[in-house]
C-alpha cells in the first residue's frame, strides 16, 4: 500500500492543475478558489490567467516532485489565507443564507484543499533545514493541522447528509436501490470518519476507509455526472471529479504518508 504514495500525490497535483486549467477556459475563478464578489475589476481576465498559471506550476511541481515539499507548504498557505480573507467574509458579509449550513460547501472545500498541502509536504519525511527560508520553516508549523482542515469539510459534509437528505439522495446513480439508505450512510461514514482521524482513533483504518469512499464515489458517481453534463455551472461537474479524485489521495496519505501523525 505504500508504493500508492506518491500516486496519491500525483492525484493532487492532479486536482489543482485541473481546477487552475478550467479558470483558464471559463475566465473566470472556481469557486472553490475564490468567491463569486461579481466585482469590476479591470484585466479581470488577466488577473485569472496569471493565477491560473502560478496554480498549474504548482500542481505539476508537486505531481513531478520538483521542489514538491515547499511548494505545498506555500501552497497551503495561500489556500488558507484566501479561505479567511475571502470565502468566510464573502459568506458572513455578501451571502445571505450564510446561517444554512449547505453555503459553506466551497469555503469548506477550499480549506480541505489547504489542508491537503500540508499532508502533501507532511509526506515528506526530510528537510533541507539550511536551505528553507522563513516563511516555509513558518508554514511547516501547520502541518500537523493538515489532516484536521481536511476533516472539517469531511464531518462537515456528513452533516449535510442529514440536514438535506432529500436533495443529496437525488445524486445517487439511478442504477443503486435504496437512494436515502446509502445517503444517511454516507453522511455516518463521512461524520465517523472525520472524527476518527482528527482524534487519531484507528487513524490507518479510518483513512483508508475513507480513501476507499471518495474513490469509489469518483468512479460511480461524480465520473458519470460529469459526462452527462459537463457544462452547467462553467464545469462544476467536472469540477468535483478532480476534487474527489485529489480528496482521495489526501485521506490515503493521511494513512501512509502523513509523518507528523505519529
Amino acid at each position: 500500500m505504500k508504493n500508492l504514495i506518491k500516486p496519491a500525490r500525483i492525484s493532487y497535483g492532479i486536482m489543482i492543475a485541473a481546477l487552475a486549467i478550467q479558470q483558464i477556459f471559463y475566465k473566470d475563478f472556481r469557486p472553490v478558489i475564490l468567491p463569486p464578489f461579481h466585482l469590476s475589476v479591470a484585466g479581470y481576465a488577466l488577473y485569472v490567467y496569471v493565477i491560473s498559471i502560478v496554480l498549474i506550476a504548482a500542481g505539476v511541481a508537486i505531481i513531478f516532485e520538483m521542489g514538491s515539499r515547499p511548494v505545498s507548504l506555500i501552497l497551503g498557505g495561500v489556500l488558507l489565507l484566501l479561505f479567511c480573507v475571502c470565502q468566510i467574509p464573502y459568506e458572513l458579509i455578501s451571502d445571505p443564507y450564510y446561517k444554512h449550513f449547505g453555503v459553506w460547501v466551497n469555503a469548506l472545500k477550499e480549506l480541505a484543499i489547504a489542508g491537503g498541502a500540508f499532508v502533501v509536504a507532511g509526506s515528506y519525511m526530510t528537510k533541507d533545514e539550511g536551505k528553507e527560508n522563513n516563511l516555509v520553516r513558518l508554514l511547516e508549523k501547520l502541518v500537523p493541522l493538515g489532516s484536521i482542515f481536511f476533516c472539517i469539510m469531511i464531518v462537515s459534509f456528513g452533516i449535510d447528509h442529514f440536514l438535506y437528505a432529500d436533495g443529496i439522495s437525488t445524486l445517487v446513480p439511478g442504477w443503486i436501490p435504496g437512494h436515502l439508505f446509502w445517503t444517511y450512510f454516507a453522511g455516518t461514514a463521512l461524520i465517523c470518519s472525520g472524527l476518527a482521524i482528527t482524534f487519531r482513533i484507528k487513524l490507518k483504518v479510518s483513512s483508508l476507509l475513507l480513501a476507499l469512499m471518495i474513490f469509489l464515489w469518483f468512479i460511480f458517481l461524480h465520473i458519470p455526472r460529469a459526462i452527462t453534463d459537463p457544462n452547467s455551472l462553467q464545469g462544476n461537474e467536472v469540477s468535483s471529479v478532480f476534487e474527489a479524485f485529489g480528496f482521495s489521495g489526501v485521506a490515503f496519505l493521511i494513512a501512509y504518508g502523513y509523518h507528523t501523525k505519529k
